[in-house]
């Protein structure tokens, strides 16, 4: 994954924010949308493309394509960099690949002592009861 080429691949698009913030709100358009659209990508090989359709497919619009908002910062600049940060975050996780588990076998010397502790726990409690005559 090159990150340069992907980020290259954005589109963004400037909105107006919501909520409090007075005038400001009103005037001027700080907050981000970046869009990216999967299908359409040449950064990422058809491997990595069907990776990331299966593990952030809850991300993803019908048409795959990814939408992120940012109104954090009263500065365009800011929000921009925040998106690009937090979409290059969400592309890593989704490409990671985890480790495959092997199913280990239990020693035999591990069930050997069991089973002798748990003969002797049963002695224990044998030599307690009262004699048979």
């Amino acid at each position: 994954m090159d990150s340069d080429k992907i980020i290259s691949e954005l589109n963004f698009k400037a909105v107006r924010s919501s909520g409090a913030g007075g005038q400001n709100v009103n005037k001027v358009s700080s907050k981000v949308v970046l869009s990216f659209d999967l299908n359409a990508s040449q950064a990422l090989s058809e491997e990595e493309k069907l990776l990331l359709q299966t593990n952030i497919a809850a991300r993803l619009t019908i048409e795959n394509i990814l939408i992120l908002n940012c109104d954090e910062d009263r500065s365009q600049l800011k929000n921009k960099e925040i998106v690009i940060k937090r979409f290059l975050e969400i592309v890593k996780k989704g490409l990671f690949v985890s480790k495959v588990r092997k199913a280990t076998k239990i020693p035999k010397s591990v069930i050997k002592k069991r089973i002798k502790d748990k003969k002797n726990i049963s002695d224990l409690k044998q030599s307690r009861r009262k004699p048979d005559f």
